[in-house]
């Protein structure tokens, strides 16, 4: 059974949650301080973890980073903060979703099934005895699936993005020029453009990278042609 736990100070709001996870199959763990839920998360084998951020003993922003550092399991934040600053936080410390309050319980079971089902996707294909796949600083790309995640969320690629991306990260830290990357991925007898390289560069950029006018995985090497760093 689905194990979760609630860490949450306002009891009515605290027991909702549980009522409609458990009418939905969940097997629920309540508790309302921020000390006793790093506790039960740290040992305690959950699933999913729903945390409020003004407890009493530790706030939830603390409690989110702990847990982040020590498991990876999807962290929700439930609060009656509102403002981007405060949400901006919670995902910089590692949460996967933010609901504010009021909020529909419907929304919240529905919205952890989802991140539940996409989690264990992602486990499945990170599992050892997975070969045919590349994982590069937060980028894994499975190739029999042609699924690429992006820091733990699928991010969709058209086909030949997708060859051109398996082909850069299979050849880390390689050079190559537009001219190579043409041949190989376009073919010599293509009737394409060799400035398609270049478009596809960049949507690999916009879909890759944090900040893709300044690149940490695909990079330019100026009258040269291009690489993928690890």
């Amino acid at each position: 059974m689905t194990r979760i736990l609630i860490i949450e100070d306002e009891l009515t709001i605290a027991q909702l949650e549980r009522d409609y996870f458990e009418i939905n199959g969940f097997d629920v763990d309540l508790c309302h301080s921020g000390t006793e839920g790093l506790k039960l998360a740290l040992e305690g084998d959950y699933n999913l973890i729903i945390i409020d951020l003004q407890l009493p003993m530790l706030d939830g922003f603390e409690l989110c980073r702990r847990i982040r550092e020590a498991k990876e399991v999807p962290i929700f934040i439930v609060s009656a903060k509102k403002e981007e600053i405060d949400k901006l936080r919670a995902f910089n410390l590692g949460a996967d979703d933010y609901i504010t309050k009021p909020f529909s319980p419907s929304e919240l079971v529905a919205r952890a099934k989802a991140h539940l089902t996409r989690y264990e996707r992602i486990l499945r294909k990170l599992e050892p005895v997975e070969k045919n796949e590349i994982q590069i600083r937060g980028v894994h790309i499975d190739k029999d699936s042609r699924r690429v995640y992006v820091r733990n969320k699928e991010v969709l690629f058209t086909a030949r993005e997708f060859d051109l991306l398996v082909f850069l990260a299979s050849n880390p830290n390689r050079v190559f020029s537009k001219d190579e990357l043409f041949e190989r991925i376009w073919g010599m007898d293509s009737n394409g453009d060799i400035a398609t390289v270049t478009v596809h560069i960049r949507k690999l950029r916009e879909k890759l990278e944090a900040d893709p006018s300044n690149p940490q995985y695909i990079e330019t090497v100026w009258g040269a042609g291009y690489r993928f760093t690890v």
